[in-house]
């Protein structure tokens, strides 16, 4: 398996443009939370045991551990950010119902995938995960290391 380094390497090859970059800080954690609200709405398969959102977690427990056999430091901040957004879903679900939170998040996720494709326009190259279907683990998680650097967090 690669280490955090090598991703992050190979992710940010297809990455040099400052207008794609840009475009990566709004799109990518609007994809992630996309994601998250979407699986939110998936009903539980025993109602009477599970909660919505189950599927959420566990989604997100399953890259918080690939995250953390690359970085613990790096897992702990995504395990944040996947709080956070899924703070955002569950409060969302109890106001708008499962319906209305897929299809916000729904039309945000092809919003911020054409914000995407529009940034690799510019800059030329073909999105990471095309290359490798992992590298959609790996964006989010290039961008909370960029994060954790600026704050003068090592991860």
């Amino acid at each position: 398996m690669r280490d955090i380094h090598q991703w992050f390497g190979s992710y940010a090859k297809d990455h040099q443009n400052a207008t794609n970059r840009a475009i990566h800080w709004v799109c990518v954690p609007v994809i992630t939370w996309a994601v998250i609200a979407a699986l939110w709405t998936i009903p539980p398969i025993a109602p009477q045991w599970l909660k919505p959102g189950v599927w959420a977690v566990l989604a997100m427990f399953a890259s918080f551990l690939f995250y953390h056999r690359l970085s613990r430091k790096l897992s702990y901040a995504m395990a944040l950010a996947f709080i956070a957004g899924g703070a955002i879903a569950w409060a969302l679900y109890g106001a708008l119902g499962a319906r209305a939170l897929l299809i916000l998040a729904g039309v945000l996720f092809v919003l911020a995938w054409i914000g995407q494709f529009i940034g690799h326009a510019i800059e030329g190259r073909r999105p990471a995960f095309l290359t490798n279907v992992v590298q959609l683990l790996i964006g989010p998680a290039w961008l909370m290391g960029k994060l954790m650097r600026r704050l003068g967090i090592a991860y």
